[in-house]
């Protein structure tokens, strides 16, 4: 045996070592008839195979999240809360192996992976400690003062369905659950097919930091099979991925009166601005359009470059791409890593193609890099990019941006809202109170001011979520843990009732309720 096939090897054995014991976590209704199979995108090998899940799973999955969660609702939230500060250390304890597993399964840098890390241990802090404020009953004005009590309180919705993809398989499997599971809901997920084992990873720690298992359930397989079923159960649905996809999700859902959320596509716009510190920009767009070689939803696909800046900013932002580390590493210091598949490659380099044969500059990049793994391609920059291009407002999702330049401010806004997604949006200038401006007239869930994503992402007290075709409702803030909830309101009236008295007509109610009325607007408190 040659010293490169030992250390394949051990790298197997490594591996095989890492995802060990992760399949009892998926919930069957027997032995599974079907498999499928998982590859690392470094490599594009199989590392496992893992049950193909069919609607008989789903059911079971679903009836033993139900008895779990009648027993979850029952704990107090205080309780609920200590699963989860428990979860928040040994996320971090167990940092090395879940940034291995993670980048096993999706190709991406290390630093990239540990975004995911940070993201995950930050959610399960904020929500364990604010939980019990955002779930607390709360007393409303009555409907008449002094003589109308009322209450609102918050219900957990049940089961709460989630589908989740590849992209960020440890943050997106665990971050939206979280909120979930405090409102006292049970979860059953299914997880992208290419990043499962990250999935079942990240609930075994959550069982181990003492969540019950029944609270929540992992399904593994083919959306076409068993996403529906899912849909068909779930008391609300909770869904990160395509637009395409999130269609039909929602039509779904919608048969069966079923709420939901979901994060979508975006085509998001930088803008550069003629006051912004060149080189500030330049390190975080690299971050804001690189990151996870671009397969992210909220990252940067057009960029528009004021014209006194336009010169230098390309320039410095080339030269900066060319120095980047693309390759495949268990360490920090690659920059960009893989793309996930196959066929994610096919459409970036179907993107690029056709924008060169239509007249598109490539500034830098513009090709796959066989030579560092089948899946691997450049960080590419294009210029001259028109409406007659695919990737001119269509979501590419890999490690490509289009460069334009611009001089009219209204302009700007106008070219950066022409879009059907709305997601996010990152904005460059050193006049802080003209970033805000600029960002209230954009049209997008979350504008980052001098950053690329991570400052509103990282915002967990504040929502996040899209406009337009980029998704319905929000994640984060409160609004990431009230919408698993059912609001209830209990009035209570005391002494006299909603109509006239005993033996006062209701013409003379009607009058004195008018006086009463025009009183009551004008009296602070009562309006």
């Amino acid at each position: 045996m040659t010293v490169s096939e030992s250390a394949a090897e051990a790298e197997l054995e490594v591996e095989a070592e890492l995802l060990a014991g992760l399949e009892s976590g998926v919930t069957t209704a027997g032995a599974p008839e079907e498999r499928f199979d998982v590859e690392a995108p470094f490599r594009g090998t199989k590392i496992g195979d893992l049950p193909a899940c069919g609607p008989d799973d789903v059911e079971v999955a679903f009836e033993r999240a139900r008895q779990g969660q009648e027993a979850w609702e029952r704990r107090s939230v205080a309780e609920r809360a200590e699963v989860f500060k428990r979860y928040h250390d040994l996320v971090i304890e167990n940092c090395e192996e879940l940034l291995d597993i993670v980048q096993l399964e999706s190709g991406k840098a290390r630093r990239h992976a540990y975004e995911e890390v940070l993201d995950v241990a930050m959610t399960a802090r904020h929500y364990a400690y604010r939980a019990e404020d955002y779930l607390e009953s709360e007393e409303r004005e009555g409907a008449l003062p002094g003589l109308t009590e009322t209450e609102v309180h918050h219900h957990p919705v049940g089961v709460v369905g989630m589908i989740t993809p590849w992209n960020y398989p440890l943050s997106l499997a665990v971050s939206d659950a979280i909120p979930a599971l405090l409102a006292g809901n049970s979860v059953v997920i299914k997880p992208a097919e290419q990043t499962s084992y990250t999935a079942l990873k990240a609930i075994e720690l959550l069982r181990e930091a003492g969540l019950p298992r029944d609270v929540f359930r992992v399904v593994t397989g083919h959306g076409k099979v068993i996403g529906e079923p899912l849909v068909a159960e779930s008391d609300f649905v909770c869904f990160t991925g395509s637009t395409e996809t999130g269609r039909i999700v929602a039509s779904q859902a919608g048969e069966h009166l079923t709420k939901c959320s979901m994060e979508l596509g975006g085509k998001n716009p930088g803008i550069v601005c003629d006051d912004a510190d060149v080189d500030r920009a330049v390190e975080g767009l690299i971050r804001g359009c690189f990151t996870n070689a671009g397969q992210l939803c909220i990252s940067i696909e057009r960029l528009y470059v004021h014209e006194d800046v336009y010169g230098q900013f390309v320039e410095a932002f080339v030269d900066a791409i060319e120095g980047l580390h693309v390759g495949a590493g268990y360490d920090h210091d690659v920059d960009v890593g893989s793309l996930i598949s196959e066929e994610q490659l096919e459409k970036v380099t179907d993107h690029v193609e056709e924008a060169k044969a239509q007249g598109a500059t490539v500034l830098t990049g513009g090709t796959a890099r066989p030579d560092l793994g089948p899946y691997f391609y450049e960080p590419t920059v294009l210029t001259d990019v028109d409406e007659s291009m695919t990737l001119c407002a269509n979501e590419t999702f890999g490690p490509v941006v289009a460069v334009y330049e611009w001089s009219d401010e209204d302009d700007v806004i106008e070219r950066a809202n022409d879009s059907d997604y709305g997601l996010n949006a990152s904005i460059w200038t050193e006049d802080h109170e003209r970033g805000r401006e600029m960002a209230t007239q954009i049209e997008t869930g979350t504008v980052n001011v001098n950053e690329g994503y991570a400052a509103a992402w990282a915002s967990l007290d504040a929502p996040m979520g899209g406009m337009k075709n980029s998704g319905i409702g929000r994640r984060h803030g409160d609004e990431g843990i009230m919408k698993y909830t059912e609001s209830q309101t209990v009035s209570v009236q005391k002494h006299l009732g909603m109509t006239n008295p005993p033996g006062v007509p209701h013409w003379l109610y009607a009058k004195l309720m008018n006086k009463t009325l025009k009183i009551q607007r004008h009296i602070p408190g009562m309006r």
